[in-house]
């Protein structure tokens, strides 16, 4: 089964008419989009394109073998033209299924918003899954390749082919990796791209890294057909100064992905009005389906995937500080602050008292870490690491073995991992010994955790540079 893409743009295409943001000023040459349209084996079209004749000859297609033309939403864009001798487009019911006499079956998908997808299977047997600009399938995922409630994503199996709003849906592809409509040999296409992200290498850097791709217009597809999918990183450090953005893009890079476990090291402050907005607005950006554990001790979290983890980890355990798996909120950033450290500390993520998460999930979802600044500010406390005395008496000593352990599970682990830490050697030299300590360890801190990770990200003025991976 050939599935022709005469656009990839969004309803308004890219570059929208008349609009003067950066995002259309560089949509150029294969970046250019027109709305997206497919054609499939020649004989169906699905949505359509301005001047789809002409899109059609550009990519070495005919329409005039088309028997079938479906709409998936309501359209907002352009005024199309129906070419002569096209039959007049129609949409399908929500869990109907349509049979043409070419052999394709295609079965109407319901979704969460207004429109209509369509699982399109080929005479022998290749599936593919296209769904509407900004829409998910409706319903819970169900863990057996379809959703709950009429007309959810239908068959056995995972698709060959999926076709979606990967940038502004990401939650969708989570929501089909979660009921087995995709995995790791599905090939993710976006369509329906916008302005809303920049086009070029930022475009596909964002999509490789959630595990999915974008080609551009008058592109064959052939369902099926092997395609080496973007290989995701297990382990990735995402670095930053303040308000630079860095958690943003640790959360984007796990939207797509069902059942992360989002873990806060920053618990709360009672009476501290600033602390709890920025609490609130992390907790508002996150996807509501992620789980948050508020604990320092991420050791037993990175082990957790390791066969016989639970066996090996209960005599270390014993002896170890801080062992308590989910310690309550108000420990986990309330004791013994040290002046001066203030501006690291307001980098902490949102936090909700969850628990630790246990579960079958639990042991093997996405982690995804915020931050490791203040779990470092955490163990200084824990160790008496603040005063030169105690430092010299074995603060420091106490200090290596905890940073050595986490980073020592790091490398072990078998989860998906992405990992937020500041970047705060590039500033003023802080005035107090124990604020050019804290500097110090997590400057080495960061240089440990990112030699066990696959991808290194810096996040300077909302943008990734990439490091390493």
């Amino acid at each position: 089964m050939d599935v022709t893409l005469l656009g990839t743009g969004a309803p308004q295409g890219l570059p929208q008419p008349g609009c003067p943001c950066a995002a259309c000023a560089t949509a150029v040459g294969d970046e250019a989009r027109a709305a997206t349209a497919l054609l499939v084996d020649g004989a169906l079209m699905i949505d359509l394109t301005p001047g789809p004749a002409f899109a059609a000859a550009r990519a070495g297609q005919s329409l005039t073998g088309v028997r079938q033309v479906l709409l998936s939403h309501p359209h907002d864009g352009p005024v199309m033209e129906v070419p002569a001798g096209l039959p007049q487009p129609g949409r399908v019911a929500d869990g109907r299924e349509l049979a043409l006499l070419d052999g394709h079956r295609v079965r109407a998908v319901a979704v969460d918003i207004p429109g209509t997808g369509y699982e399109i299977s080929g005479a022998t047997g290749e599936r593919l899954l296209y769904l509407p600009p900004g829409a998910a399938p409706a319903g819970p995922a169900n863990g057996n390749g379809r959703t709950a409630g009429g007309g959810g994503t239908g068959g056995t199996g995972p698709y060959d082919l999926v076709l979606l709003d990967v940038a502004a849906r990401p939650d969708a592809l989570a929501k089909l990796r979660a009921s087995g409509a995709v995995d790791a040999a599905t090939d993710v296409v976006a369509v329906h791209i916008d302005h809303d992200v920049p086009p070029g290498p930022e475009l596909h850097r964002r999509l490789a890294a959630v595990g999915a791709r974008a080609v551009p217009d008058g592109s064959t597809l052939v369902v099926g057909e092997f395609h080496a999918v973007p290989d995701l990183p297990r382990r990735t450090l995402v670095l930053g100064g303040a308000r630079s953005g860095k958690s943003v893009e640790a959360e984007r890079r796990l939207a797509a992905f069902p059942d992360v476990m989002y873990v806060a090291t920053g618990g709360t402050r009672d009476g501290d009005q600033d602390w709890a907005q920025r609490v609130s607005l992390h907790r508002e950006r996150r996807p509501g389906s992620w789980r948050t554990v508020e604990t320092c001790d991420l050791v037993p979290l990175l082990e957790a995937a390791r066969p016989g983890a639970d066996a090996g980890r209960a005599g270390a355990d014993a002896g170890r500080p801080g062992a308590d798996a989910a310690r309550p909120a108000a420990d986990a950033g309330a004791s013994g602050t040290e002046p001066g450290r203030t501006g690291t500390e307001a980098e902490a993520p949102g936090t909700e008292a969850e628990g630790p998460g246990a579960g079958p999930a639990g042991e093997t979802s996405p982690l995804l870490i915020d931050c490791l600044a203040l779990w470092l500010t955490h163990v200084m406390d824990d160790v008496g690491a603040w005063d030169d005395a105690t430092w010299e008496a074995g603060g420091r000593r106490a200090l290596r073995e905890r940073t050595d352990a986490l980073v020592a599970a790091v490398r072990q682990t078998h989860r998906t991992v992405v990992a937020v830490s500041n970047e705060v050697g590039s500033g003023v030299v802080p005035a107090t010994p124990a604020g050019r300590r804290f500097r110090d360890e997590l400057g080495r801190l960061n240089a440990a955790f990112g030699a066990e990770c696959e991808q290194l990200l810096l996040v300077v003025a909302g943008q990734a540079l990439v490091l390493r991976g």
